[in-house]
């Protein structure tokens, strides 16, 4: 095994996170060059975005599970594989057919990275820092996405401009690959397969060295636990995790949050920007994301999860009902465009702050070892299922609808996400992963001793 700081396994168990937020962003200001050389309907675009949510579906899905098979790590190695290849077939794509099958395998990888980085960091971090290291997932997408942002603007001077834009992904992609090859398997699948000196020299990286014999030995006792499968995964014990693995999935989605962040530009040039202005202004609120972001990591060992899903679905419902408001007057109305641009910048810092990493640092902690997998991966795919319908309905609901009508509907679903999370979801803040699992074990009435 690689000797190397815990620095090092911290960024590159988080790097995956910088793909799936580039191959995510970029294609927010490539569709608009896109569209015209290719010639798409609006159907089409749709799918051009889509594309890469319906592969990872599929990424989600399988990779997740296989993870508790194959372990952790040599899946990293592998989904950076496919985002390489993914990203150069987009890239050299002739015709709308062959982008659509590129950006399906770019999302395999997305869907991928999507369960993995959230599944690997929770289960390497120690408990009083595993928000804060889980979260650094969020941070990376939204670097990601900001660059993914000046890419957009740097090549959108050129007619093929748009190729090198996803092109592109392929150098971090290669990155990852190079970093994963020292980065250490998680602890807690070795000792779930027995490598129990492997688990203890990987825990003596990470940990100070009078913890790690106690920790090692809370994994063992939760290891002893047979592999579950889908019964397991629905069973009484499972049930709380489950209910806020999937419900924090859908709500993430259905709030608008990823419309968006693809369609950003589509909407500033609705509202009276130009092109170029649209794509700057996206890398100003790129920028503004990040800070947030940053910020977000550094509190989420500070309060508790509940609390910040709550504000912050607070803070998107008033956003969006400013931002639906704002778009109903902005035609012809500089003053309530730059109102709508505002707003529009304040509900994705509200969601980058909150939601877009507390969902994932939750379903990467709330499920029992021997099903986590499988759990992650569920989750992740209704995630990304709930992404899809979203931003492939976008553009049709956004014609047939309005943006106002479309963006105070997503006001609502985000005060429904407040009443679910005060009643479907408890708090991890502080807690072991062991310890979780055994708040499950105690609600179900279950002994495992």
């Amino acid at each position: 095994m690689h000797k190397v700081s815990r620095g090092f396994i911290y960024f590159f168990g988080a790097l995956g996170g910088i793909l799936f937020g580039y191959d995510t962003g970029v294609i927010s200001g490539a569709i608009l060059f896109i569209q015209k050389q290719l010639h798409l309907n609006t159907w089409q675009q749709g799918w051009v975005v889509s594309g890469v949510l319906l592969g990872a579906l599929f990424g989600a899905i399988i990779i997740g599970p296989l993870s508790d098979k194959l372990g952790r790590r040599k899946l990293v190695l592998a989904v950076s594989v496919i985002f390489f290849v993914g990203a150069i077939g987009c890239g050299l794509a002739p015709e709308f057919w062959t982008l659509i099958l590129f950006r399906f395998v770019l999302g395999i990888a997305v869907g991928g990275a999507s369960t993995l980085v959230p599944m690997y960091m929770s289960e390497v971090a120690p408990a009083e820092m595993r928000g804060t290291l889980s979260s650094l997932n969020q941070l990376m997408i939204m670097s990601g996405i900001f660059l993914a942002y000046v890419t957009n603007y740097a090549w959108s001077g050129m007619y093929h401009g748009w190729r090198i834009m996803l092109a592109a992904a392929a150098v971090p992609a290669a990155i990852l690959f190079i970093g994963g090859l020292f980065l250490p398997e998680s602890p807690r699948f070795l000792v779930r397969v027995g490598k129990i000196d492997e688990a203890r020299e990987v825990l003596g990286q990470l940990r100070n060295a009078d913890a790690v014999e106690s920790e090692l030995s809370d994994i063992e006792e939760k290891a002893k636990i047979k592999m579950g499968g889908w019964s397991d995964l629905f069973s009484k014990v499972a049930r709380p995790a489950l209910i806020i693995g999937v419900g924090l999935a859908i709500f993430q989605q259905v709030m608008g949050c990823n419309t968006v962040l693809y369609y950003a530009p589509t909407i500033f040039t609705d509202i009276g920007f130009g092109v170029s202005a649209a794509l700057l202004a996206h890398i100003g609120i790129g920028i503004f994301n990040v800070i947030v972001t940053a910020v977000a990591v550094v509190i989420m060992d500070k309060v508790n999860r509940k609390t910040m899903l709550i504000v912050g679905a607070l803070g998107m419902a008033a956003s969006l009902f400013t931002l639906g408001i704002a778009m109903h007057y902005s035609h012809g109305s500089m003053s309530a465009a730059y109102t709508a641009a505002i707003a529009l910048t304040i509900y994705i810092a509200f969601f980058s702050a909150t939601w877009g990493p507390v969902m994932w640092v939750m379903i990467g902690e709330v499920f029992p070892l021997n099903i986590r997998g499988l759990g992650v991966g569920l989750s992740g795919t209704v995630n990304w299922t709930a992404n899809m319908i979203v931003s492939l309905t976008f553009p049709t609901l956004l014609a047939a609808l309005g943006t106002e009508v479309l963006f105070i509907g997503y006001g609502v679903l985000c005060v429904l996400a407040i009443w679910f999370v005060h009643s479907g979801v408890f708090e991890t803040r502080g807690k072991t992963l062991e310890q979780i699992e055994g708040y499950l074990d105690d609600r179900a009435g279950v002994t495992t001793k």
